[in-house]
Parts: structure tokens; sequence; C-alpha cells
């Protein structure tokens, strides 16, 4: 098929935010694909491969300007001067196109298949003459494209799409295309085992919803984590579990999902990237001491003093993440240990549909003791209030978060990509009346004034909406940054600025810039409160008011271990004001 209709297709969503009307389209355009549907769903994604592969197109901003100055015939400085002016290369590509009034004889016409291949090939270039080659491929494509054709294509090599499209409106499109609405459900449960969409549509096309059901877990191919729902007291905790629950630690560290299938070990972080390497020390103590030939296991990767037992702080692991030198010195310099908690495949067996007590067998009995680096997450069957406030007294002085309460009754499987009330976590912070952190996404930033000038003074922060797939406006932070990151925002954000809203982000308020759903940040707060300018829990409340964190501040720590979607939802907010307002309501009788 011509990539022209693909980039028609990207363009109608690019200009709606109605995500059921980009539903209707995407779920016809797939319908007319072919065979070419798995290279579709990718550029639709603006990437090649799925994200645990970690194939990125590495291909910047200097050498897109080198091809479209060789193709346009324009300066690379009178390009660098649009970019500086317009901030987007891709709509760049697409004017330049448009002016330049001779086309070559021997172009030809782009399909999906010639444009996934060359990027595909693009991807995989490394090494010695790689640029070159790599811009190569790049003017193959651009010199045989059409304006609106340029500007998709250089957006999808920069890894700057920006078009606002979540995974779940792909599943409801793969399900409405090959079955019917209600089977996206279907869809989602194979999403969240086998997180290719690709490969799940191309499964869907060939073989129908059926199909997709025969997709099982694959050591190898990460599953994504199980998160918990968060409640403000122990006594609500044990309530809501029935009256007994188990209590684990909640380690501050870095969520780690482990594989293995024999002597190989694979090791993936919650957002699914690969981070095998970074780890090796990890991986040789998982090669040694887990007792079965094919298993995964669910953790969490601590920094800790392997001399004192003490557990530090979460930023000391987080500077092991991204690198690719001297990770034995950084082993050295900064052990970690794995705290398992959870085992969901084991020699050949899906175990997510087993109740968490018999889980937490099979994951005592898979790891053999002696290990330093590879442990058991702590835990505690309780039905009484005193008990579990003595087990989360003593995960705060052991150097945890708090504490994790799981179900322990017949249907406390592990739900896969899920937030649920099967798993709760209690933190508490003593100086706030909020009891707890919240994880929020920056979606725009304000210009700063006075001494911030050149910078900006407050980000425009959201949570996520996990019935539509949106992210909600929550707070205006500006508190808790230090000078240091306030000069280096700018810069990190840059490729992220976007000319209009995500059509995901929903918000009555209008920042001087709009940033692209990206960034998850720490936030603190002193209490939820109605708001008639946060779309957070609109209506829901009182008619004509949103939900808003009143005087936020960052905590310090990017949650680069989170995805926009992992980041707190507008449910944990309405509950957090329930559960506030109770609290409100019980210290003041009458």
């Amino acid at each position: 098929m011509e990539f022209k209709k693909l980039a028609e297709i990207l363009s109608e969503i690019e200009s709606t935010t109605k995500r059921l009307e980009i539903v209707d389209l995407i779920s016809k355009f797939f319908k007319t694909v072919g065979d070419e549907i798995k290279y579709t769903v990718y550029l639709l994604q603006g990437k090649v491969a799925p994200d645990y592969e970690g194939i990125e197109l590495g291909i910047a901003e200097k050498q897109v300007i080198k091809v479209l100055s060789v193709i346009t015939g324009k300066k690379e400085d009178f390009i660098n001067q649009l970019l500086i002016k317009v901030g987007d290369l891709g709509q760049i590509a697409e004017d330049l196109l448009k002016e330049k009034k001779q086309v070559s004889l021997f172009s030809e016409e782009l399909t999906i298949t010639k444009v996934y291949n060359n990027l595909l090939e693009l991807a995989n270039k490394s090494g010695s003459g790689s640029q070159l080659r790599k811009q190569q491929l790049l003017q193959d494509l651009l010199q045989n494209a059409d304006p609106l054709e340029a500007k998709y294509i250089v957006r999808i090599v920069l890894e700057r799409l920006r078009i606002g499209l979540a995974d779940m409106t792909i599943v409801d499109a793969i399900a409405i295309a090959f079955g019917k609405k209600e089977d996206a459900d279907i869809v989602e449960r194979a999403y969240n085992i086998h997180p290719d969409l690709a490969e799940i549509a191309y499964i869907a096309y060939t073989r129908g919803i059926d199909g997709i059901k025969s997709i099982k877990i694959t050591p190898g191919i990460p599953v994504r984590s199980m998160l918990a729902e968060r409640l403000p007291s122990l006594e609500e905790i044990l309530q809501k579990m029935g009256g007994v629950c188990s209590m684990e630690y909640k380690y501050d560290g870095l969520r780690l999902q482990a594989h293995k299938i024999g002597d190989k070990i694979k090791l993936f972080s919650r957002r699914l990237e690969d981070v095998t390497e970074q780890f090796p020390e990890i991986a040789n103590e998982i090669r040694e001491f887990v007792k079965a030939e094919t298993a995964i296991l669910d953790g969490e990767a601590v920094p800790y003093n392997l001399d004192t037992g003490e557990m530090l702080p979460f930023q000391a692991v987080s500077q092991r993440r991204g690198r690719k030198y001297d990770v034995y010195e950084m082993a050295e310099r900064i052990p970690v240990v794995v705290f398992f908690f959870d085992i969901i495949y084991k020699n050949g067996i899906d175990l997510t549909m087993r109740p968490y007590p018999d889980r937490k067998v099979e994951l005592k009995n898979s790891i053999k003791e002696g290990s330093l680096r590879i442990r058991l997450a702590k835990n505690l069957i309780v039905s009484r209030t005193d008990d579990a406030e003595k087990f989360f007294n003593e995960a705060l002085e052991a150097g945890c978060e708090g504490i994790v309460a799981k179900n322990i009754n017949e249907n406390s499987i592990y739900r896969a990509g899920a937030r649920e009330y099967l798993w709760i976590k209690y933190k508490r912070d003593y100086q706030l009346e909020m009891q707890d952190t919240v994880d929020l996404v920056v979606v725009g930033a304000f210009s700063g004034q006075g001494r911030r000038a050149g910078s900006y003074g407050a980000l425009l922060m959201a949570v996520y909406s996990r019935q539509d797939g949106t992210f909600k406006t929550v707070c205006k932070l500006g508190s808790g940054f230090t000078d240091e990151q306030l000069d280096n925002l700018p810069r990190l954000f840059q490729k992220y600025i976007l000319k209009e809203r995500d059509p995901r982000v929903e918000s009555q308020m209008i920042p001087d810039f709009w940033i692209e759903p990206h960034f998850v940040l720490e936030v603190k707060g002193a209490e939820i409160t109605l708001s008639p300018i946060h779309t957070c829990c609109y209506g829901l409340i009182k008619e004509g008011s949103g939900l808003a964190i009143r005087f936020p501040r960052f905590t310090g720590r990017w949650r680069e271990d989170k995805s926009p979607e992992d980041a707190t939802t507008e449910d944990e907010i309405l509950e957090m004001y329930h559960s506030q307002k109770k609290k409100i309501i019980q210290d003041n009788p009458g």
C-alpha cells in the first residue's frame, strides 16, 4: 500500500482530539492494509520494533538537516533558523518540499513496506560509516516523498511523531477491525502479556480474535507489570481485603522483571526496557540461584550496602540506569539487591491465574539459599490493625517506603498491566496532610519571571485516566526545584515541545508551552481540593469543579522508571479526596 495513505491517516489523527473518531479511522484503515498491517502498526506508533527489543532509530536533527539541505537546495544554516522558529523538522520538511518546484523524473512511489524497511535498516546501522549510511537511507525516502509523507517520515526518524495516539486506542481499533468492540478486553489481555501491538494486529488479521486468545506468556518477552492501588489507612486496607491479607515491604528501588531461559537471562524495567547489560551481577546470580529451566520473576532492584545490610536511597540505583560502559565498576560502587515478590511463569506454566499464596510458595521453592544479591521480599499475614501498624513501622525502619498489602483469597491472580485493589500500597508522609506522594505527568510549562526569566516558572501537571486514556490536569507545579534543575528544564523538554495541545490532554488552563506527555515527576502536596480550573475528576464531586492538589512541591525525584500511563490515576486522586474528607469528619465529630 502507498505510504501516502498512511500519512493521510496520521494527518487526520493529528487534526482531531476525539478518541472515538480516531478508533474508527484506524480500525477502517486496518481492514485495507492486508499483509502490511504489522509495519503499519509500528509506523503508527512511531517505531520499528517493540520497546523491549531496544531498537532505536538513532539519527540526530543535524543529520536530518543535512539531508533536507541536499534534497531541497536550502542551506543548513537557513534550515537551522527555521527550526528555531518552527520547532518541528517534520513541518519544515513538508513546507520546504511544497516550495520545491522541480520533481525528479526518477522518483518512485513510496510504499509502507519500503518506508518501514528503510527505517529498520537505518536503526540497525552501527559502527564506522553508519551515520553516513543512515543519511543515505533517509535521503532515499525523502527524495521520493511528497510533502505530507516527508513530514511524518522525518518525525518518525526523530522519534517525535506527536499525534497523541495511545496504545489503548490501537487496542480498541484492532478489536473493532477484526472482531467487535467487546473483544477489546481480549486484545488488551494479549497486549499485557505480549506487549507487541504490531504482532497482535498481524495475528488478528491472519487468524481473527480466536488467534489472539492463543497468545501465551513467552520467556524473553516482558509481561506488563501488575500495579497497586492506594488507600490512606491500614484499617481501610484490612477492611478492603476482607479482614486478612499478606503485607510486604515496599522497597524503594527499580521495578525489575527477570526472565530465565536456560542459561540466558533477560532483565526488564517497568517500562519494558531491556536493562540486562546494566546489571550483570544480578543476571549472574539469577543464573546460579533460580531453580528453574524457564522462569519469570517480579521484583524490586534496591541499592544496598552489602557490608552493613542497609538500603540506600533510590537515587543511587538510578545512576546505574542507561549505562553502557563501566557497568562492572558501577556494580562494585553501587551494589544492588533484588527483592523478588512474585513469580508469574515457571517451566512452561503460566502462573498468573493462580492465587497469590500459591505463587508465593512457588517463588520460595524456586530460589536457592546463599545468594547475596537475590532475596525474597519480607512479608507477613496480618488480620489485626496493631500487627499491621507494627509491620509497617518495621518496614520504615528498614529503609522502605512503606508496605504493599496483597489479597490472599482464591481470586488473587496476577493481573498483568492492571492497577486494582488486589494490591494496595501504603506510605506515609508525616509532614503533610496528603498522606502520600503522587506521580504526575508534565503536559505544559509556563514562562518564568524575575529570577526564573529565560526558564520555566511552573509546570502544568496531570494524572492519567484509565477510562479514556487521557491526561487530566491536577496542579501547577513551581516549588521544589533547584536553580540547576530550572536551568536545565528548557533543554530537557526541548524536543517534546508541541505547537498545540496533545489530543490526549484535557486542560482548561493554557500554558505558554504545551509538552508531549513523557516526563513523570514525584510530587507532594498539602491536600486535595475542589478546583474550577482543573479537569481531574471534573464534575464528579461538584458540577463545574474538578480536583486539584494544593501547595504541590517537587520531591526532586524524576520517575524515569514510569511511563506516563504508569502515573497516578484519576481514580486514585478521587479515592484520596474521599479518604481525606472522611478523616476530617473523624477528627472533628459533631
